[in-house]
């Protein structure tokens, strides 16, 4: 995993910040290079598809806990599509 990547989730989703809905998240990564946007993608696709990337490994990145795998997949699918398609909000972390 791309060690910007990985600060991405450390900067912006983590327990601190994840759970914050102001609707800036997406014009605040859409505002960095071509090439940056280009890898979050890249990243998010590669955690999708990646069956060994759980609740475990989410939580070493942002210290925020899913109760599951299927849980977890939804979340970041949802957050995926709210960066790069038309999902309407931010989604939020179990626990809300």
């Amino acid at each position: 995993m791309d060690a910007r990547f990985r600060n991405f989730f450390r900067a912006n989703l983590d327990l601190e910040r994840g759970y914050e809905n102001a609707g800036n998240l997406r014009p605040t990564l859409l505002s960095y290079s071509d090439s940056y946007v280009k890898l979050i993608r890249e990243g998010f696709e590669q955690i999708l598809s990646d069956d060994s990337f759980g609740p475990k490994e989410y939580e070493g990145l942002t210290d925020i806990e899913f109760p599951d795998k299927e849980t977890l997949r939804i979340y970041l699918r949802n957050m995926y599509d709210y960066l790069f398609s038309d999902a309407s909000e931010q989604p939020m972390p179990p626990g809300c």
